[in-house]
């Protein structure tokens, strides 16, 4: 990745599992963003992904073919010019896992809603994480017609048709529909020039406290390394406003959970910056928008397998409260989406179970109080989080949680 040049803008990649996401985020950055052993073992997504990309655009190939995500022109073989850089965050489209597709749409400033040309339009987690994009109000979308290669040109044609007819009246209606196949390298520099033009860089705040979304944490060490080689443990995600400096003293709200005289507290963690990795690269300082990787001094066993993923960074003292009880405004859906059968949306019961999502944080909670348009729920694990932030309400419905609605935190 050129020097000068550091991921600014978050793309996410949605769509129905097996329809080619993983493959197209392949094919744009060159990293395969299924690392997890059983992802390998299934063949699906089942984490949250995350791969960057430069836009290079050719100095001598004029208009959109002068798009590649290489250094070098794929058509001319001239020298392209770095125009911008972006982070991927690769979702899974498969519908058990909706709670980490809305999680990773926190972090999402765009989207690409990947839709397979082999299969009729739209499938069941095709509207269903069109509806998620559309409910946590994310409006800038190109949608991707994949898997161009694998069906003729007829089929292709009906293909995208049925897409026109499914986004009608959706807040993907004007959305550019660029057919692609992954697997073949085809049309991607079509996806590019897309890609850059609806997806633009957003305003960020890097003068406010900064606030970093947790969505992965890690242990970095190897098995049977030497103690004097241990490294503290890594959390990753995006910055949303401000600015980390390497060496700022941080703290992680909620934090740790806790027993003391039977009853369970969450003490928030303090630690400190040892090192901050960005677009592949090490840097002094975090500056909003892009993922990031963030070092410290924390024993890694408290960061191991995305233990502190859903929780929030920043500097100390300046983090948002953390709430174990919470009113939120609610705006229902009239139907269930992502299911064979989609059941009306009844309004929310006292004492009724939900999945909320809150930034990068999925909660279960019981609804204690209900009013006009609100509810009031008691969580089982707390969050940290601003007055006015949105809120996704999952539902069981036959047995799965399913999407019903938005909310946004009151008090």
């Amino acid at each position: 990745m050129p020097e000068e040049i550091i991921p600014s803008t978050n793309i996410g990649v949605v769509g129905h599992v097996d329809h080619g996401k993983t493959t197209l985020v392949n094919a744009l950055t060159g990293v395969w963003t299924d690392r997890h052993s059983e992802e390998m073992k299934r063949g699906i997504s089942i984490r949250l992904g995350y791969a960057d990309a430069v836009f290079y655009k050719c100095k001598k190939c004029p208009g959109p073919e002068g798009f590649t995500t290489k250094p070098e022109c794929p058509r001319c073989g001239g020298e392209a010019e770095p125009v911008r850089a972006v982070s991927f965050v690769d979702a899974p489209g498969h519908e058990t896992l909706m709670a980490t597709m809305l999680s990773g749409s926190a972090l999402m400033d765009g989207a690409m809603l990947v839709i397979s040309a082999s299969e009729h339009c739209p499938q069941p987690q095709t509207k269903e994480h069109l509806m998620a994009l559309e409910l946590v109000g994310i409006k800038r979308i190109v949608i991707v017609q994949n898997k161009i290669d694998v069906v003729t040109q007829k089929d292709a044609v009906r293909n995208y048709e049925e897409i026109k007819a499914f986004v009608k009246g959706t807040i993907a209606e004007n959305a550019p529909i660029i057919p692609v196949s992954a697997q073949k390298d085809i049309n991607v520099w079509a996806l590019l020039q897309a890609l850059d033009e609806t997806i633009p860089e957003p305003s960020r705040k890097p003068e406010a406290d900064p606030i970093m979304l947790i969505a992965r944490s890690f242990d970095v060490n190897k098995p049977g390394c030497s103690w004097k080689d241990v490294k503290g443990g890594v959390v990753g995600g995006s910055l949303i406003r401000g600015v980390i400096n390497d060496g700022d003293e941080i703290e992680i709200r909620p934090g740790i959970q806790s027993q003391v005289e039977n009853k369970i507290r969450w003490d928030p963690i303090v630690t400190k910056v040892t090192e901050i990795h960005k677009g592949q690269k090490k840097v002094h300082i975090a500056t909003p928008g892009g993922l990031l990787a963030i070092g410290t001094k924390l024993d890694p066993a408290i960061t191991k397998s995305d233990m502190l993923s859903g929780q929030v960074l920043g500097h100390v003292g300046k983090l948002p409260p953390v709430w174990d009880k919470m009113w939120f405004s609610v705006r229902l859906m009239e139907r269930v989406v992502g299911a064979n059968s989609e059941l009306d949306i009844e309004p929310l019961k006292a004492r009724e179970p939900l999945m909320l999502s809150v930034g990068t944080a999925v909660t279960v909670g019981l609804v204690t109080n209900t009013k006009k348009d609100a509810a009031e729920v008691t969580l089982k694990r707390p969050v940290c989080a601003e007055i006015g932030s949105p809120i996704a309400i999952s539902r069981q419905v036959g047995g799965r949680w399913r999407l019903i609605g938005m909310g946004m935190l009151i008090e």
